[in-house]
């Protein structure tokens, strides 16, 4: 697929309502970052609260306004049938690719999990990234399961989840995965505290959500590692710290990122849809102590 930083950015949706300059303020300071690839409609991105249209106008505006920098569209739903849809939506707005994960209410078994990746293969040209993300879609992954749908045509790349953070086990994660998997299904790495520890262990993508807010830190971090310069990767991460801790006081990393966003004024209040709420008066408190820790608003991103 395309390697290196893939920024996730905000969908945001005040008064529950798509605000389209917001977007795309976010979409073109990504692009202009220079980072690898711009993946609308991920978690960070609220896809699982918006209508098709919605999720169509999102795809839209990101090619629009993204320039070289490739679009990849969230597609994941409920039903295979909606799923189908939101792929023909992100096909018709130019997206480079797709990222699909199985979402669930009833759990899925690997039949269908299987099941839903090969129909949308057979579906589509477009190179797809298999979403891993146990925590919001309810749905578990075996390495084996990797492999099986790695195996189809248009499988691209597997978003998996965080690595343990000690080397080792880091590295026994990923070369088990990459295994199981075709040389030419790329691994990426989510779990922004964990990104780092990943890229180390061999992954070739990270699948940021700091990124799509604040990509020159993410970037930092992950030019180093492409090029092996590990200290200068490991002082950049380290300079983080306070931001994974606002993730973790905050319950997650979508409502830190919001809370940091609203703080750069980079979106406004209320932008999570309902019935998800944004930051309240000490998680503002805390990013804009992230804010000054960190020097982000010193850096051109305020």
């Amino acid at each position: 697929m395309f390697g290196g930083l893939h920024a996730f950015p905000l969908t945001p949706m005040p008064d529950d309502v798509l605000d389209e300059p917001a977007l795309t303020g976010l979409i073109e300071r990504l692009a202009a970052a220079g980072i690898d690839a711009i993946t609308v409609l991920g978690s960070t991105g609220s896809y699982a609260y918006l209508t098709a249209a919605e999720r169509a106008r999102v795809v839209e505006l990101a090619v629009a306004h993204a320039g070289d920098t490739p679009v990849i569209a969230g597609v994941g739903a409920l039903r295979t049938s909606q799923v189908l849809r939101h792929l023909a939506d992100a096909e018709a707005a130019g997206a480079s690719g797709v990222l699909l994960a199985p979402m669930a209410y009833q759990p899925l078994t690997e039949a269908e999990i299987l099941g839903l990746y090969r129909e949308v293969t057979a579906a589509t040209d477009l190179p797809v990234m298999v979403y891993d993300n146990p925590t919001t879609t309810h749905v578990e992954f075996s390495v084996e399961l990797y492999g099986e749908i790695a195996a189809l045509p248009g499988i691209a790349a597997i978003k998996i989840p965080p690595v343990p953070l000690e080397p080792e086990p880091a590295r026994q994660r990923v070369e088990a995965v990459r295994a199981a998997v075709p040389e030419h299904v790329q691994v990426g790495i989510s779990g922004d505290h964990a990104a780092l520890a990943g890229l180390q262990a061999g992954c070739e993508i990270w699948c940021s959500v700091l990124g799509g807010t604040l990509p020159e830190p993410a970037l930092a971090i992950t030019r180093a590692a492409q090029a092996g310069r590990w200290d200068d990767a490991r002082n950049a991460a380290d300079r983080l710290a306070p931001v994974w801790e606002l993730f973790a006081a905050c319950g997650g990393s979508l409502r830190g990122t919001i809370a940091l966003a609203e703080q750069l004024s980079l979106v406004p209040p209320g932008s999570l849809p309902a019935p998800l709420q944004g930051p309240d008066a000490a998680a503002r408190r805390c990013a804009a102590e992230v804010v000054d820790a960190c020097g982000l608003a010193g850096e051109g991103f305020g």
